[in-house]
């Protein structure tokens, strides 16, 4: 039988090469977006022309209650749920002296509580041997000026991932994280200019930034069987840059 995968925040970028990717692998994918309907049905349609099973579920994770109803319409839709790719966030970067309240609340909303709530809710509701994939920053494992806040928020992931692994070990739900450097997604364009990518991927060993297809055949790996013998991880997807 097919199994479920609940991606958040997949109706563009990594979370929707994710999508994609696990739905290539032969599971049923549920694509969740907040704002963005059309791409996330264009998702779901990429997926089943391959072949896969896939539905679009609005939800913005950043409300605890329209997280468990997100939640509850996977469960309902495919009967089940196997895998969560905790995909969604937000960045601002500023120096911590200029950083305003707002700021603050915008990050730890998006990328720490929201990343509890759903990590709560998949540890309550995913069948064992499940697969739980969350997806952090390579903000967290460098002090690059401006990055504080941002790097802070993502932090937290990291750590509820190395303990949720303990916690659910004996059902055989792997937990793990997946560390990105900079990524060329619509995202980052807006954040940075193309010479300082191009500056970036200079100082990469690979000489070039990461691709979205990078960091989803690395999730794909960590939601698959395979890597049943990884637990409590952060796997460093940069390309060398950290």
């Amino acid at each position: 039988m097919p199994r479920t995968a609940l991606v958040t925040g997949s109706s563009r970028g990594i979370g929707r090469a994710i999508a994609e990717r696990l739905g290539a692998d032969e599971m049923n994918v549920v694509v969740n977006y907040r704002t963005d309907r059309a791409a996330a049905h264009d998702a779901v349609a990429k997926i089943e022309a391959s072949g896969g099973r896939a539905t679009a579920v609005r939800a913005d994770v950043t409300d605890p209650a329209q997280l468990r109803d997100l939640f509850d319409a996977a469960q309902r839709h495919f009967d089940g749920l196997d895998v969560l790719v905790n995909n969604v966030g937000t960045a601002r970067f500023s120096p911590i002296a200029e950083a305003t309240d707002e700021d603050y609340d915008t990050l730890f909303d998006t990328n720490t509580r929201a990343t509890f709530t759903a990590l709560r809710e998949a540890a309550n509701r995913l069948r064992d041997s499940g697969r739980i994939v969350v997806v952090s920053s390579g903000t967290v494992a460098t002090t690059r000026p401006g990055t504080g806040l941002y790097g802070a928020a993502k932090a937290a992931g990291d750590q509820l991932v190395r303990v949720l692994a303990k916690e659910l070990g004996s059902r055989r739900i792997t937990v793990n994280g997946v560390r990105p450097g900079p990524v060329r997604t619509d995202g980052l364009a807006e954040l940075q200019p193309e010479s300082v990518l191009e500056r970036v991927a200079a100082q990469t060993p690979l000489g070039r930034i990461g691709e979205p297809a990078d960091i989803a055949d690395i999730t794909a790996f960590l939601a698959a069987d395979d890597s049943r013998w990884i637990t409590g991880q952060i796997i460093h997807a940069g390309g060398g840059s950290f």
